[in-house]
């Protein structure tokens, strides 16, 4: 079974997933960043692969790919410091990035990576769903990965129908029509969006993503969704001084509300 499922098979809601860039802020931090992740109590990790054009991030996260791809991070470096991650966790792991950097290592070389390493979906929001069915589905599907669509509150129903068909392990629901970034609240007009979701009675799980940076916020998302996903807020966590396991725990902590 894949981890993913496993993950949802366990726990239906509170899902906690963080996103990172590989290779920030330095070059080997990746795998002590899953560690930690790991030890802190989240429950499932996208892995960044940093690109110069991101379309979906904000400021934040952008800064974080120039400053991976600075450090010397490429997929190449990725994979060899994933090599032995299954020794030390088995949490569910995702590659987050986009299509261009797919085609550039080569598709089937890319996917048969992944299933060496025991990555067990992707998040490529670039691959429209034509290419997907036609191309890639096959690929992924070949290797054992999952790929898990988008949905915006631009959606449309049918549309989000047919990602719920496609996808498989869970959707991830972007909470407004902006780039990711932290925010301070979840507003009306997205809470209306998410109970059109429910309403709806799709099959796959779903995460809500962009905007998430708090206690506040990961609760409300979890209202409406089987859980929340923080990049932006965790990002900056990353970008600070001090302890990098230490400043970890006590962010996961405080999304959790169990700050002392």
């Amino acid at each position: 079974m894949n981890r993913i499922d496993t993950l949802f098979s366990s726990k239906k809601s509170n899902i906690l997933s963080v996103y990172f860039t590989s290779g920030y802020p330095n070059l080997e931090d990746t795998t002590r960043i899953i560690q930690a992740l790991d030890e802190s109590g989240a429950d499932l990790l996208e892995i960044g692969m940093p690109y110069s054009d991101s379309m979906v991030d904000g400021t934040t996260i952008q800064n974080s790919n120039g400053q991976a791809l600075a450090n010397g991070m490429s997929l190449k470096v990725l994979f060899a410091q994933l090599e032995n991650i299954r020794s030390t966790t088995q949490m569910p792991l995702l590659m987050m990035g986009y299509v261009n950097q797919v085609i550039q290592y080569g598709a089937e070389t890319f996917c048969q990576k992944c299933q060496e390493i025991g990555i067990d979906g992707v998040i490529i929001p670039d691959i429209p769903m034509f290419e997907y069915e036609t191309e890639y589905r096959p690929l992924f599907e070949k290797y054992g990965l999952y790929n898990v669509f988008l949905v915006t509150p631009q959606t449309s129903d049918e549309r989000i129908r047919a990602f719920d068909q496609a996808a498989q392990g869970f959707l991830y629901v972007v909470s407004s029509a902006s780039t990711t970034g932290a925010k301070s609240d979840i507003q009306t007009n997205q809470e209306a969006y998410f109970q059109r979701l429910e309403k709806l009675n799709l099959k796959n799980h779903r995460l809500i993503g962009f905007g998430i940076s708090d206690n506040k916020t990961f609760q409300k998302a979890c209202q409406y969704a089987n859980g929340a996903i923080i990049g932006s807020a965790f990002i900056k966590t990353l970008g600070k001084a001090g302890n990098l396991e230490g400043n970890i725990q006590a962010f996961i902590k405080s999304i959790r509300g169990q700050v002392e």
